[in-house]
């Protein structure tokens, strides 16, 4: 790898007192990591990452960028988990001007990922998905929701809806950033070990023990190094512009591009970020308290999924430019780019007995919760997540896609990348993307999906266990044979008129 030629700070002097956090805006976690970017393939899960990922980097250090072969080799996995990798770390990355997002599907195994991106990446995949919170009334909720699935002699003892409603709610926005934020807090000292580099010359002939601890607190981070936590971590409020963590940061708030500056102690990077991440920890506890205390607010910070027994309609605006569509049945329901208001990521929760059309270009998008529903979705440019849903036609055309826990659902669609099949899926269905409307192509090439390309028969399945998720498959249930999916019989295809 590359290395600057900036004075390093000399760890013998008093160090420079640690920033107080950012008083302006709080420091959040990137969702998309988290929610789009967790592939369940065990040789990706390690039980102690650091170890492992410090011995990838030093094995990888004379490569800027790692081709899909060379992380096939060095991770010994196939090539078709080398090339998933690649472009799941695509879809999931901060910056839309690093090379593996521009590069064409042709060019992917070529262009390759950043290292350092790359090993962000890697340890994420022992991050473990917040448990569902009890309901209030678990009786009155199963009283409610449908009856058992036919086909629930499978593995699951229940359906995907029955499981996410039998005894529990899905956890909230807020909840699940406290939680992200938790775990990032837990690991930023190994995460920071990953991206930072020894102070040249420090640490070097000496034993054990103290000469390992000083060796510790002789690492620095780069600029260039620090900007990748952005991959993790983002500063900005509702509403806000989102603010990268350099610009956030203190330590190179002087840099200029003709002079580098000086790398900052990792010690003093980390303390900053923790008291930044205590910070928005308090901040979202006194949320979640005051809406818990008080009447609730659909625009508040929160946006909790609706109950089982509720009948209102909830579209409101999210927390960082997500749209939340929730709580609809037995309607027709529009949405175009005005309705969004700016928002780049749409999820529907908890749909059913309904049409849905999200005729936008959008970044992501979620399907959680649905039956009995046909959603359409503009071009989505990034990914699309369905999950836990039963009985639902989504037609869409987007960059990819990742099913997970669905039962007798079609979907029509028209990909660029291999449909994704992860969890307990059982009678599924796809098709080739089959409707059409005025805006389709201009929102194609709004957020860079090819027309030419269309893979969605070319299905890649990961097996029914899902290591993230412990709602779906308890720890120690084995894993088994993933159930093929089915191409809609071609005297059964219709096209679908907006």
């Amino acid at each position: 790898m590359t290395t600057e030629t900036t004075s390093t700070p000399d760890p013998n002097t008093n160090p420079a007192p640690t920033p107080n956090p950012n008083p302006s805006s709080l420091i959040h976690p990137r969702r998309e990591p988290f929610e789009h970017g967790l592939l369940p393939i065990p040789k990706l899960i390690f039980p102690d990452p650091t170890p492992t990922l410090i011995q990838l980097k030093q094995q990888l250090s004379t490569h800027n960028r790692v081709s899909s072969s060379l992380l096939a080799d060095s991770l010994q996995i196939s090539t078709d988990h080398a090339r998933l990798i690649l472009d799941t770390l695509a879809s999931v990355l901060h910056s839309d001007s690093d090379p593996l997002v521009k590069a064409r599907p042709d060019e992917v195994d070529s262009v390759g990922a950043d290292l350092r991106d790359l090993i962000l990446f890697l340890y994420i995949q022992s991050y473990k998905k917040l448990l569902p919170r009890t309901h209030k009334d678990a009786a009155a909720v199963a009283d409610v929701w449908p009856s058992t699935s036919a086909f629930d002699g499978y593995l699951s003892a229940l359906s995907p809806l029955q499981l996410v409603r039998s005894n529990s709610r899905r956890p909230s926005q807020a909840d699940e950033e406290a939680h992200q934020l938790s775990y990032l807090k837990k690991h930023m000292a190994n995460i920071l070990s990953l991206l930072a580099e020894p102070v040249e010359g420090e640490g070097e002939g000496e034993g054990e023990g103290e000469g390992e601890r000083e060796r510790e607190e002789s690492l620095v981070l780069s600029m260039e190094g620090f900007e990748h936590l952005g991959f993790l971590l983002q500063f900005g409020d509702k509403g806000s512009e989102v603010v990268t963590l350099s610009q956030a940061a203190p330590f190179f708030a002087n840099s200029d591009p003709d002079m580098p500056a000086a790398p900052a102690p990792a010690t003093q990077v980390h303390d900053w970020i923790s008291q930044n991440i205590a910070s928005a920890l308090e901040h979202i506890t006194e949320r979640i308290s005051s809406k818990e205390n008080g009447p609730a607010n659909s625009s508040d910070f929160d946006v909790a999924m609706t109950d089982a027994c509720t009948s209102s309609i909830k579209t409101s605006p999210g927390a960082r430019g997500s749209c939340f569509i929730e709580g609809i049945s037995k309607l027709s329901f529009v949405k175009q780019p005005s309705d969004l208001k700016g928002s780049s990521s749409v999820k529907v929760l908890n749909c059913h007995d309904s049409i849905l059309y999200i005729l936008a270009p959008l970044r992501y998008a979620t399907i959680y919760g649905c039956s009995d529903a046909t959603i359409v979705l503009g071009a989505v440019g990034k990914a699309v997540r369905v999950e836990h849903c039963e009985r639902v036609h989504v037609i869409t055309a987007a960059k990819r896609v990742c099913i997970s826990n669905c039962r007798e659902c079609v979907f029509f669609l028209g990909v660029n990348q291999r449909p994704l099949m992860v969890g307990d899926n059982h009678k599924l269905q796809v098709a080739p993307y089959n409707t059409f409307y005025s805006e389709l192509e201009e929102h194609m090439a709004d957020v860079g999906i090819d027309a030419t390309i269309n893979r969605w028969d070319e299905t890649l399945a990961l097996g029914v266990v899902d290591p993230h998720d412990s709602l779906s498959h308890p720890a120690g249930v084995p894993d088994v044979q993933a159930e093929p999916v089915a191409r809609v019989d071609p005297d059964q295809f219709t096209n679908f008129l907006v």
